[in-house]
């Protein structure tokens, strides 16, 4: 093989390998486990929060799913949505601290949620629904520890708080943020328009940043596919400065 072709097919491979990297990065960057909506307001009632469980492993499916309820701020009237092909197991605790509601004294609360029997395969993700009667007035912040296990038995633990530094942990618990109480309607859970615009605000600069993210990536792609074609062109201008010098 002439020296040309093999300095061609090592500009190459670096180039495949450096953008092989920069789309690994880029399918980490989204692989964790996360809630929605991102907020609501504090005391809210009759809500709904989405977990959304999206499959990192390449050779694995996720097969398990706990999500942990925070009990020292417990959530209210937890009702778990079916899910074709899973089945959810609810657990329920007493609490220390009894809840007092206009409906009475609330003694019990759900700490736990495990759902099985279902499978979310490499690049697909599930979404699973619970319903609540109303969540904690008391606290600025929920914390989901969620526990996702893969039929090769690894488990991965998204128990790491978030949101305290400037680095986000490599392994975040879905947060979700408790705002201030707006305007909302007697008996309904419906933010205020100041918490609206701020849910708004807060959504369009979590894609503003994706955009950011993305964007960074496609340059950092472009780098390195401009460095093979400029490694290619010297081995070719190399190449035809021998073939004229041996003439």
């Amino acid at each position: 093989m002439s020296p040309m072709r093999t300095t061609l097919r090592r500009a190459g491979t670096v180039g495949a390998l450096a953008a092989a990297c920069v789309l690994t990065a880029a399918g980490a960057a989204f692989a964790h486990v996360t809630v929605h909506p991102e907020s609501y307001p504090k005391g809210a009632t009759d809500g709904v929060l989405t977990f959304r469980v999206p499959n990192e492993q390449d050779t694995a499916a996720t097969t398990k799913v706990e999500v942990f309820l925070p009990t020292d701020h417990p959530i209210l009237g937890v009702l778990v949505s079916p899910q074709n092909g899973w089945t959810a197991q609810v657990t329920t605790i007493k609490l220390k601290k009894p809840v007092t509601t206009d409906d009475g004294t609330v003694t019990d609360a759900v700490s736990q949620i495990t759902w099985t029997g279902g499978r979310i395969r490499h690049g697909q993700y599930q979404d699973f629904d619970v319903a609540f009667g109303r969540l904690p007035d008391d606290t600025d912040r929920l914390m989901f520890k969620t526990l996702q296990t893969y039929s090769d038995g690894t488990v991965a633990r998204w128990i790491e708080q978030s949101g305290q530094g400037a680095e986000e942990p490599e392994s975040p618990a879905p947060l979700l943020r408790l705002t201030a109480k707006g305007g909302a309607e007697e008996g309904g859970s419906a933010p205020s328009s100041t918490t609206t615009e701020k849910t708004e605000t807060s959504a369009t600069e979590a894609a503003s940043s994706d955009d950011s993210t993305a964007r960074g990536l496609g340059i950092a792609g472009l780098v390195v596919g401009v460095l093979g074609l400029a490694a290619a062109g010297f081995a070719v201008l190399r190449g035809r400065s021998r073939a004229s010098a041996s003439e």
